[in-house]
């Protein structure tokens, strides 16, 4: 379903049952998956690459390169950069154009959630189900399962699947409140416990 209003470029992809609300616009080439949802006002960069089952609210930016994989939640008003070192113009004065730098992209892994008003800056990599807290300013890569939060986001603990922050039991066990699922701590790296076996 495609709302009237929202602007999607013809030579982009959008997948069975997927929705483009009011406002929003998806550039050429980009591809959305099936069972998605992208909000009012939201923007979808000429390339990006969007799995199943993702939701980008209202007034996201999700500029190219970019890649989502399956099952991502990016909040209102997140931006992903794609510039390092901006500037409108050249040094002898002229406008910037495509060719006068390489864009670079965020990638957001499988399950990740970005809140709202949180920046990411390219080059940076969302681990699997991580968390990124509203207004972070995401500045490096984010491990697998990590909550972080800040200016720049750091990491302040774990979460699971379900996104519930993780119990600490000692000795480098943590838990799921919700699920009940157990992980393990290693060298700043946390793992599923059935991914152990």
């Amino acid at each position: 379903m495609i709302a009237p209003g929202a602007e999607v470029d013809p030579r982009a992809r959008i997948g069975a049952r997927s929705r483009v609300w009011n406002l929003a616009h998806v550039r050429e080439d980009a591809t959305i998956g099936a069972e998605c949802v992208i909000g009012r006002g939201a923007y979808v960069g000429p390339g990006v690459r969007i799995g199943d089952n993702c939701k980008v609210q209202n007034y996201a930016l999700v500029y190219e390169p970019a890649v989502l994989e399956d099952g991502v939640f990016v909040g209102p008003a997140v931006v992903f950069t794609n510039d390092v070192f901006p500037r409108a113009v050249n040094p002898d004065g002229s406008l910037k154009s495509a060719e006068d730098w390489d864009a670079v992209g965020v990638t957001v892994q499988a399950g990740a959630s970005i809140g709202a008003r949180a920046v990411c800056i390219a080059p940076v990599r969302i681990g699997r189900w991580a968390l990124v807290a509203a207004g972070s300013v995401v500045r490096s890569d984010v491990p697998d399962y990590a909550l972080v939060a800040g200016v720049p986001a750091r990491r302040i603990g774990w979460v699971g699947e379900a996104g519930f922050p993780l119990v600490d039991e000692g000795d480098g066990r943590w838990r799921c409140p919700r699920t009940r699922h157990g992980y393990r701590e290693h060298d700043g790296i946390l793992i599923r416990e059935e991914d152990l076996a």
